[in-house]
């Protein structure tokens, strides 16, 4: 599973970062806006840590795909804001589409096992 070690470093330096951009934005903001972006941020590295050592990561790697797309909305709700620079946006949104994708190919990785654990059925006899 050398892949959720990665995702979990990248997650916590992408939350890191919006926790620490949040800390700039305008008062009246910063609870509308700051509060959710940095909870989902937060959620979703939660569900990463979860999904890397749960026996079942399924439903909590969907959930946090969730999260991920609801984020994405927000993001973009807060640069129409001009919450965040045409860099920092750039730059969120380089990060959340490298760690979205990371994130989705490890859901489609245990969808595949799954789907495969669950065609090959239960071993039987074979008799001719």
């Amino acid at each position: 599973m050398p892949e959720p070690p990665i995702l979990l470093s990248k997650w916590y330096d992408y939350a890191k970062w919006i926790v620490e951009r949040v800390d700039s934005f305008p008062k009246n903001q910063r609870f509308i806006f700051g509060q959710r972006l940095a909870g989902h941020a937060l959620d979703i590295m939660e569900l990463s840590v979860e999904a890397a050592y749960a026996r079942e990561k399924r439903e909590l790697l969907a959930t946090a795909n969730r999260k991920i797309e609801m984020l994405r909305w927000l993001i973009r709700m807060a640069k129409d804001r001009t919450l965040f620079t045409g860099r920092q946006y750039e730059f969120i949104c380089e990060k959340l589409e490298e760690c979205g994708r990371m994130t989705g190919g490890w859901l489609k990785s245990v969808q595949k096992k799954r789907g495969a654990s669950e065609s090959s059925g239960p071993p039987g006899d074979v008799t001719n």
